[in-house]
C-alpha cells in the first residue's frame, strides 16, 4: 500500500492509544492504513475503529454517486447456522424468507421480541445447504446473546467466523465496493457482479472470494469478503482497478442519502416493524416467527402512527434528535439523522426523520431548529438525483 494510494491531509492517530480510548477492535482496514507515515484518522463506526476520511469529501461524495468506491466494511462479523435443525429454528427466528431462500441468495431480516419490538437486523444467507448470518459489529454480541437464548432442544449452533477464539477481528472480513462504475471496476479484476442481493464465489489471485451483491438505492454495492489477512492485497488491486478511497463519514452521509436506515440510529428497541417503512425485511407468507402476531395484527388492522420517511433538508444539519414540527408549531416527528452532501450542483442535506402520521398525510413543509438556525424539511416521495442540485 502505497501513500498516494490514500491521500489524506488528517495527522495519524496513534493506534493503540485510541484503540484503548475507544474500546473497540481495528477493521483489518485501518490496522493496514495505520502502518502507513501519515495513516488516517480514524472514527468509531458500527462497532469498529476505521479510516474517517480517504479523499478530499467532494471526491468521495463523487466516487459514490457517480464513479466507483471502495470503502471499509471491517464492521461486518459472519456467523454460519449449523445442525439439523437451522433451515427451521433460523426462520422462527428473523422476518424474511429462510426456507424458500434460493441458494447463493441473501434476505435482510429484522429480529424481533415477543412483543414486536425490533432487537436489531441481520442478513440472512445461503451457499448450497449451509445458512450464514452477516450481523454489524456494534449489534453482534446482544443478538447473538437472545438468538442464543431461544436455542432449546434444536440441533443448532452459532458459528463465528470473523473472530477468533478470544473475540479478536481475526477471521472472514469484507471491503465494499460501490459506485455506478463499480461492475466496472470488478470486471477489470476479472470479478463477478452478481444482481441484487445475490452473491457469487470466485478464485482470484490465488484467494476464494466470495463477492455479494447488496441492497442499494442511488447506487450498487458490492460486499467482496476475504480472510483478513488478504485484505491489502485486494485492496491495493481495487485501488489499482480504478475505485478511489472513501471512509466512514462520506459512506455514512450516502446512506442517509439513499434512506437505508441503521439500528441504534433511525430504529431502535422501541420500534415495531411497520412504524420503519421497511416492509422489503417482512415475508407475510413464510410460517411462524417470534413477534409474528404482532406484525400480522398491524398489518390486518393498516394502522400505525409514526413511519421512519427520507427527508431533504433545507438549512443546516441539525443533530439527532431535532424535532419536527408543523406551521404553527405542532409537533411532527423527530430527525434520527442527518448529513451534508458535497455534490457538483452544490450541497444538499439529507436526513431520516420519524413522521408521526398526521404530519405525513399533511405533507407541508417541516420545520426545524439547528443551534440557533432555522430550516425546513420536505419529505421526499422518490430517490434523490444527486446529478442535480
Amino acid at each position: 500500500m502505497t501513500e498516494t494510494a490514500t491521500p489524506q491531509a488528517a495527522p495519524a492517530v496513534h493506534p493503540t492509544a485510541q484503540n484503548q480510548a475507544e474500546g473497540m477492535p481495528y477493521s483489518a482496514l485501518a490496522a493496514l492504513l495505520t502502518q502507513a507515515a501519515a495513516g488516517p484518522e480514524l472514527a468509531a463506526y458500527r462497532g469498529v475503529l476505521t479510516p474517517r476520511e480517504l479523499d478530499a469529501p467532494q471526491s468521495e461524495t463523487a466516487a459514490l454517486a457517480s464513479g466507483a468506491a471502495v470503502h471499509d466494511l471491517g464492521w461486518l462479523r459472519r456467523v454460519a447456522v449449523r445442525g439439523e435443525d437451522r433451515f427451521r429454528w433460523l426462520s422462527g427466528m428473523v422476518t424474511n424468507t429462510v426456507n424458500d431462500l434460493a441458494v447463493d441468495s441473501c434476505a435482510w431480516n429484522l429480529v424481533l421480541n415477543a412483543q414486536g419490538r425490533i432487537q436489531g437486523d441481520l442478513h440472512v444467507s445461503r451457499e448450497a445447504d449451509e445458512l450464514y448470518l452477516t450481523i454489524a459489529a456494534d449489534q453482534y454480541d446482544r443478538l447473538l446473546a437472545h438468538l442464543d437464548r431461544f436455542i432449546i432442544m434444536d440441533d443448532v449452533e452459532l458459528v463465528p467466523l470473523s473472530l477468533d477464539a478470544n473475540g479478536v477481528p481475526n477471521g472472514e472480513t469484507a471491503l465494499g465496493l460501490a459506485g455506478p462504475q463499480a461492475g466496472g471496476v470488478l470486471a477489470r479484476l476479472g470479478l463477478p457482479a452478481p444482481v441484487e442481493l445475490t452473491s457469487a464465489p470466485a478464485a482470484w489471485n490465488g484467494m476464494e472470494l466470495r463477492v455479494v451483491r447488496a441492497y442499494g438505492l442511488l447506487a450498487p454495492h458490492y460486499e467482496l469478503w476475504v480472510q483478513a489477512a488478504e485484505i491489502p492485497v485486494l485492496w491495493q488491486a481495487l485501488v489499482g482497478a480504478g475505485a478511489t478511497p472513501v471512509g466512514a463519514a462520506s459512506l455514512e452521509a450516502f446512506r442517509i442519502a439513499e434512506a437505508i436506515p441503521a439500528y441504534g440510529t433511525d430504529m431502535a428497541e422501541r420500534d415495531l416493524p411497520q412504524e420503519t417503512s421497511q416492509m422489503r425485511a417482512l415475508s407475510f407468507s413464510k410460517g411462524c416467527y417470534l413477534g409474528q402476531e404482532i406484525v400480522e395484527r398491524i398489518r390486518s388492522r393498516g394502522a400505525v402512527h409514526r413511519h421512519l420517511l427520507p427527508l431533504e433538508l433545507f438549512g443546516t444539519v441539525p443533530p439527532a434528535g431535532a424535532a419536527l414540527t408543523l406551521e404553527g408549531g405542532a409537533a411532527a416527528g423527530q430527525i434520527t439523522s442527518a448529513a451534508e452532501l458535497p455534490l457538483p450542483n452544490g450541497h444538499r442535506v439529507f436526513a431520516l426523520g420519524m413522521i408521526r402520521a398526521e404530519a405525513e398525510l399533511r405533507n407541508q413543509p417541516l420545520h426545524y431548529l439547528s443551534g440557533e438556525a432555522t430550516g425546513t424539511a420536505r419529505i421526499r416521495t422518490a430517490p434523490p438525483s444527486l446529478g442535480a442540485g
